[in-house]
């Protein structure tokens, strides 16, 4: 009986390599496409630029601001930052409280729920109402609408760790708590940092909404600023270095995640 040859791959040799090079590739030129659509676009369509500036008209209008473009966004990011830090730290707390008693998981988690589909923006103009207009309020409703996403992930993580594991746990005669710290909690992990990225975002949005309501400084100011103004070209700049810092943020969970995949695989 003859011998069926394969046809060779046409793959490439190092198909990471290639799919990494498409994950940069592609939306990057998705965005360079945008660009330039939308540069040829407002500009061929004649629409006024302070109803929809050119993307070159928003880059000259950084020339005179930039300086004052650092020091908004540095005002918004620490605060993003700080609210960031603790959204995580109180979900996490949270978490592995509610999580820790069958009790006070069953008599909080529904509520949790419940609470988050509330439209919490409506609730932005009472935290200056109860707390006033200095950084404070600002601070406490970005925590506020950033908790929640990682106090729910990581208690949806923690109460689906593996049956197979769970059991063996209890065969051993391990503890609840043993099995609490050994099983759940590393299992409820990648769940605690899938609520950490849309935290990364929701900060950024708690900070510039207060910043809309009151503040004296921040890009949300600075965007209210330009607004009454009419210099519209400046809101897409203040815009584009809100996404930076959104970015900024964003990296923080998934390098975080990304090193302790690191570390558990080399432990």
């Amino acid at each position: 009986m003859s011998e069926i040859s394969l046809p060779r791959s046409t793959s490439p040799r190092n198909p990471r390599i290639s799919d990494a090079s498409l994950s940069v590739l592609l939306p990057v030129g998705l965005a360079v496409f945008v660009l330039v659509a939308w540069q040829i676009g407002a500009k061929v369509s004649g629409i006024s630029p302070v109803i929809l500036p050119a993307p070159s008209d928003i880059l000259a209008s950084y020339n005179g601001i930039v300086g004052d473009l650092a020091h908004q966004s540095v005002a918004t990011g620490s605060e993003a930052f700080f609210a960031f830090f603790l959204s995580c730290f109180f979900g996490l707390i949270t978490a592995l409280v509610l999580s820790s008693s069958v009790i006070l998981f069953e008599t909080f988690y529904p509520n949790l729920v419940v609470f988050q589909i509330i439209p919490k923006i409506a609730l932005a103009p009472l935290f200056t109402f109860w707390l006033g207009i200095g950084a404070t309020s600002r601070l406490s409703y970005a925590v506020f609408i950033s908790f929640f996403p990682v106090a729910l992930a990581t208690m949806t993580g923690l109460s689906r760790a593996d049956a197979g594991a769970l059991r063996l746990c209890r065969a051993a005669g391990a503890t609840r708590w043993q099995t609490f710290f050994h099983v759940q909690i590393p299992y409820s992990l990648p769940y605690f940092f899938s609520g950490a990225k849309v935290a990364a975002t929701l900060s950024i949005i708690g900070i510039v909404i207060g910043e809309f309501i009151s503040a004296n400084e921040g890009l949300g100011y600075f965007i209210l600023r330009a607004q009454s103004y009419g210099q519209t070209s400046k809101i897409f700049a203040a815009l584009s270095v809100l996404c930076g810092l959104g970015l900024l943020l964003y990296v923080l969970p998934v390098q975080g995640e990304r090193m302790l995949r690191k570390w558990w695989r080399g432990s």
